[in-house]
């Protein structure tokens, strides 16, 4: 039996692990986190709950509303409001053609690696970040941070952002010149960074859209949305906004302690929806991502490890910061390990 192993256990992992549900192939994920999902992320406070990474599955072309439902329809919503656009200013307009479709589930989005992952024999090891990569022969083996083997295995696909594969690839073993290549390729893609605040009211506030999105990238929020507008995620009567700064605002004020930061953030909000009653919210959470979203894809020099079985998958590949992009891409990604492995064993 042929042997891969994922690291991440993101959407890019899942969907790969995904594609490959019913071949020969085993299939170990290594996860650094407890969870699954990478940055479609979600967290439970004080009864709420809440994706405080991306904030839905959108979708293009229909085929991920098909795959969705396939991975079944308990909990799995389509947010029904708009999502609206501001500007520098803080003008608000109507509308911004987003809203073909807004997928969610009630437990959060975390239920999708869930999904995908719960319809194969993939093994995931959750809590193991990867330190370092060895060729060995034919196969890859990975260490740990705590010292511990992996492998070896007949193919290995890379999921991380750009900036922590190519981390690996600096810590990666393998006497061959497409190496410094890929590590030079990989390295150079650009992120931008969010830092997400969580703020919580007793109280609801009432707007005819979901969320808001700045398009003109002046204003020191970039995203921001109302989480009682997905079914299950806040009590009736309270409301929840999850604020995404803008790159630079996230950029300046990253390590900035919570206590201080939320302040500003909380008048910033009270200022763009003109309520002041939004400066001082009753709790509050908040998330750094340093490597939000890609700026632009990889160049084709991943693909030319491939004959040595070693792969690449996620938004950073397709330069599209969104989660249908990366699951896509996992899945198309799998299907090429699969073509691989099997042309190997023939």
């Amino acid at each position: 039996m042929s042997s891969l192993c994922i690291v991440g256990a993101g959407a890019a992992g899942a969907g790969a692990a995904y594609a490959l549900r019913d071949t020969a192939i085993d299939v170990t994920v290594l996860e650094k986190s407890r969870g699954v999902c990478g940055r479609a992320a979600t967290r439970r406070k004080n009864g709420c709950r809440y994706d405080h990474g991306a904030n839905y599955v959108k979708d293009p072309d229909d085929r991920t509303t098909e795959l969705l439902y396939e991975l079944g329809e308990d909990g799995l919503f389509d947010i029904d409001q708009p999502v609206w656009t501001f500007d520098g200013g803080g003008r608000i307009s109507e509308g911004d053609g987003r809203d073909e479709h807004k997928f969610g589930w009630t437990e959060g989005l975390t239920q999708l690696a869930k999904r995908l992952l719960a319809r194969t024999d993939a093994e995931v090891r959750n809590g193991t970040r990867v330190a370092s990569i060895d060729r060995e022969g034919e196969r890859w083996s990975l260490t740990d941070t705590e010292g511990g083997g992996h492998g070896p295995f007949d193919a290995l696909l890379l999921t991380p952002p750009a900036p922590q594969t190519a981390a690996l690839l600096a810590d990666t073993r393998w006497d061959d010149g497409r190496l410094p290549r890929l590590r030079e390729a990989v390295g150079s893609v650009p992120y931008r960074t969010v830092r997400s605040y969580l703020l919580h009211y007793p109280f609801e506030i009432d707007r005819p859209w979901y969320a808001l999105v700045n398009l003109d990238k002046e204003h020191d929020i970039g995203w921001l949305s109302r989480e009682e507008c997905k079914p299950g995620h806040v009590p009736d009567g309270e409301s929840l906004l999850v604020v995404q700064m803008s790159p630079a605002w996230s950029t300046a004020h990253y390590d900035d302690p919570l206590e201080e930061s939320v302040g500003v953030v909380g008048e910033t909000v009270a200022d763009l929806l003109d309520d002041s009653t939004l400066a001082e919210p009753d709790w509050y959470d908040d998330q750094g991502w340093r490597y939000a979203q890609p700026d632009r894809a990889v160049t084709d020099v991943v693909s030319e490890a491939e004959s040595a079985g070693l792969f690449f998958a996620g938004d950073w590949v397709v330069g599209e910061g969104r989660v249908h992009a990366a699951l896509w891409n996992g899945i198309e990604q799998g299907e090429r390990v699969g073509e691989h492995l099997a042309t190997s064993v023939l």
